[in-house]
């Protein structure tokens, strides 16, 4: 269960590469590229995510050309219209798995527990484990979420995810009444801290074991009866 686990053992469960995350975007987009080769697909799609989260971290996605992207991947604009028809397809197509990513693995972690409090606490450390591990998609995902509506539905599942968790604990006499929606809204934000601030801990030399692990105490020493 994710509630004993360190990020060591998470990452052995919850882990894939890449190529993986390439694969099924080739799987779920198959009507939009044109390439039909699976081999082929998959590496150039890996090519131009990892060349977007660097290009997009340097100056934004929005000031990304066509042409910054192919001198990064190194492919032809024809091979790149090839994986997608423009830029606000490839927008959506990066969110839309990064927001699979989260939806998956924290249904499952939320699903594993019936005890309110194992699972906010399961919850938490697995969001904050997920962020580590898909740290690229998490942060740009954040960074290229103005008015993109895919992107506030997933920020407002996740925290409904904890609210209902808050809610249930309450009704169980687990944690204390209060403003259930704002709480977990003000959680969501410390577990976002970790992927947008990832510098500052490292300066700290924070691990991100500790940092869930002080979240985690945080919240309990607020919401616990």
């Amino acid at each position: 269960m994710v509630n004993h686990m360190d990020y060591k053992e998470f990452k052995k469960l919850y882990a894939v590469s890449n190529q993986d995350i390439s694969r099924e975007v080739f799987h779920r987009n198959q009507d939009t590229i044109q390439i039909k080769k699976e081999k082929t697909a998959v590496n150039n799609l890996e090519k131009i995510f990892n060349a977007v989260f660097y290009i997009s971290s340097h100056k934004g996605f929005q000031s990304m050309s066509m042409r910054d992207l192919s001198k990064k991947t190194g492919m032809s604009l024809g091979s790149l219209y090839a994986c997608f028809p423009g830029k606000k397809v490839l927008l959506d197509i990066i969110q839309t798995q990064g927001w699979s990513i989260v939806k998956k693995d924290l249904v499952q972690v939320a699903g594993a527990h019936e005890n309110p409090h194992k699972k906010l606490r399961a919850v938490i450390k697995a969001h904050v484990f997920l962020s580590e591990l898909f740290g690229q998609w998490f942060y740009f995902t954040f960074m290229e979420a103005r008015n993109i509506k895919a992107v506030k539905s997933m920020e407002e599942y996740t925290q409904k995810i904890l609210t209902d968790i808050l809610i249930q604990g309450e009704k169980q006499g687990v944690f204390k009444s209060m403003d259930h929606a704002l709480t977990a809204s003000m959680i969501k934000a410390m577990q976002q801290e970790w992927y947008l601030k990832r510098w500052k801990y490292k300066n700290l030399k924070i691990s991100v074991d500790q940092y869930a692990d002080h979240l985690i105490n945080f919240v309990e020493s607020f919401c616990l009866i």
